[in-house]
């Protein structure tokens, strides 16, 4: 029976129930059915899958609107992420809690600024949800629709609330963060032209907003945060890392020939203040463009990092065999670090070692 329940839940098959519901055995069957991994009920099911009627008749039969699955979710919560409209229109007509936490995480109202249902976000906000409630990462309603890149959503929660947008996550976050993160284009343009951003806002990493737009490789953000924001490319985060350190990390190319070429940055492209040097990091993420491109601009292939690895060691022992490929194709000398150990005894893997052999063969 538990298989049928569960179909024409799904299926708002109102007939099956009521069908059912007049027999007191079946009745308890289904009021107590849930599923073995998840714990949704039937009332889950019809919310999550916009069955009103359905869900109407449940309530007249006493089932309880406010029940919850294993990961705290209530009905609400379903039919709000979902973007069940009608459901969750009836659900607080009912006079369902309109902030319940799942886990003691996510409101009803978070979960629908992370879809693209304006009506839904309008339905909570006007019975009263909390624009303001966190979940345990710091996150508003605000942060989770910025994510999204909903431009609709994000002016909405504005002009319900105007200071929504000053808000950091557990890890000092800003919505600007987010949005330069993701590469919404459109949202970083909205963020700054009716926000109030500080320029160059640091995480508790040390990560700027321009930074995050790097990691994103998305030029368009980053134009606007240096020329709208005057975003400072040369700005270090906790580990000594500038913008283009950050891009020869991400592999973001794009970004980096941006900042080199148009923004002259070409003097961190050579070491950072924590002497880390672009090639070094490029060499060890396994990014072969950043590197080839990297020569292009002259930085020294043979620059020892402060324990005496050139890029070569690093590529090695890394185990990426394309950028070793590209560092002695260039003429990368095999030198020993401070410990005395040469690239080819830090490769491990047969076709890293096998470069190496090759190499000398030749």
């Amino acid at each position: 029976m538990d298989a049928d329940i569960a179909r024409a839940s799904q299926a708002g098959d109102i007939e099956y129930f009521q069908h059912q519901l007049k027999n007191d055995v079946c009745k308890r069957k289904i009021i107590d059915y849930f599923h073995p991994k998840s714990g949704d009920t039937v009332v889950h099911y019809a919310s999550r899958n916009g069955h009103v009627r359905l869900l109407q008749h449940f309530a007249v039969e006493g089932f309880s609107l406010e029940i919850t699955n294993f990961d705290g979710k209530r009905p609400l919560h379903e039919a709000a992420h979902a973007g069940q409209n009608a459901c969750v229109t009836y659900l607080l007509s009912a006079g369902v809690v309109v902030d319940p936490l799942k886990r003691a995480d996510w409101t009803p109202l978070m979960l629908a600024c992370s879809k693209v249902d304006l009506y839904v976000v309008q339905e909570l906000v006007n019975h009263g949800a909390n624009l303001k409630l966190k979940n345990k990462d710091g996150w508003n309603c605000f942060h989770v629709a910025v994510r999204e890149g909903n431009l609709d959503i994000i002016a909405y929660l504005l002009d319900c609330d105007s200071t929504l947008w000053d808000t950091v996550s557990l890890n000092g976050r800003s919505p600007l963060h987010t949005a330069a993160l993701h590469g919404h284009v459109g949202v970083v343009r909205y963020l700054l032209e009716a926000c109030h951003y500080v320029t160059d806002t640091q995480d508790s990493c040390g990560s700027t907003p321009l930074m995050d737009a790097v990691r994103e490789d998305s030029i368009g953000c980053m134009e606007l945060l240096i020329h709208m924001h005057c975003a400072d490319v040369f700005k270090v985060d906790n580990l000594g890392r500038q913008c283009v350190h950050v891009a020869c990390q991400t592999g973001s190319l794009n970004s980096l020939v941006c900042l080199v070429e148009t923004h002259r940055a070409d003097q961190g492209i050579h070491i950072s203040p924590s002497g880390a040097m672009c090639l070094h990091i490029a060499a060890k993420e396994g990014h072969v463009n950043v590197i080839s491109y990297l020569l292009q601009k002259k930085v020294n292939i043979d620059a020892q990092d402060s324990k005496g690895r050139t890029a070569l060691h690093i590529a090695a022992g890394a185990q990426k065999a394309d950028c070793v490929r590209v560092l002695l194709k260039h003429g990368a000398s095999i030198m020993e670090d401070q410990t005395g150990s040469t690239p080819k005894q830090l490769a491990l893997k047969p076709e890293v070692t096998q470069i190496f052999e090759h190499l000398e063969k030749t």
